[in-house]
């Protein structure tokens, strides 16, 4: 009977002690981290699957630059090559080399538009314009999503810091997950150069 009465008062006591330590708050956060990941991963290969449709358009101009279309099909073919898993959230490497290739797409995507300014039939042909269109639309949904995921990792990093949960984390390894950070950071923080002479 006390060994029975013992068992039962740890049990509730052990289940105060889960209940006040952050554990379901963990999980909680962990499943929003990662459905604001896939949405990412959604938006970012929506906007992969834009790509050949742009190059194939823009194909169509004969005098358009090469090189440029290369860099596209190149970056989307590095980006897309890039096994993500779940465990890409708590890996800071893995992580940094996804948005790494993403950017380079998105680099190399806004050079594609940039170049085509240069060309007229480009500029009046309404497929492409529609596809210019969706991609703008997509790289704002990208924005959006990242902008959610960054948030749903402040969250869980803010109680994986923050004590006693902090405790709870190292126990049952709930590390700080990485979020996207802006490639030029360095370049971003300097002050624009202003010149006003006349030459």
């Amino acid at each position: 009977m006390k060994l029975r009465f013992l068992k039962g008062l740890l049990t509730a006591v052990l289940a105060v002690l889960l209940t006040g330590c952050g554990y379901n708050d963990f999980q909680s956060l962990d499943e929003q981290t990662k459905s604001a990941w896939s949405e990412v991963l959604n938006q970012y290969q929506r906007r992969a699957d834009l790509v050949p449709n742009i190059v194939a358009t823009v194909k169509g101009e004969a005098a358009f630059e090469q090189d440029t279309l290369t860099r596209v099909v190149e970056a989307r073919a590095r980006a897309t090559s890039m096994q993500v898993t779940p465990e890409t959230l708590n890996n800071p490497e893995a992580f940094a080399k996804f948005q790494a290739a993403q950017g380079e797409l998105g680099s190399a995507l806004s050079r594609l538009l940039v170049v085509t300014e240069n060309y007229p039939n480009l500029k009046a042909n309404q497929g492409f314009q529609d596809l210019r269109v969706q991609l703008e639309g997509t790289e704002n949904r990208i924005a959006v999503a990242r902008n959610r995921y960054i948030q749903a990792v402040q969250a869980y990093n803010v109680l994986a810091r923050s004590f006693p949960s902090n405790l709870t984390a190292m126990v049952f390894g709930y590390s700080v997950k990485p979020t996207f950070s802006v490639q030029n950071e360095a370049q971003i923080s300097a002050p624009p150069a202003v010149n006003f002479e006349k030459k």
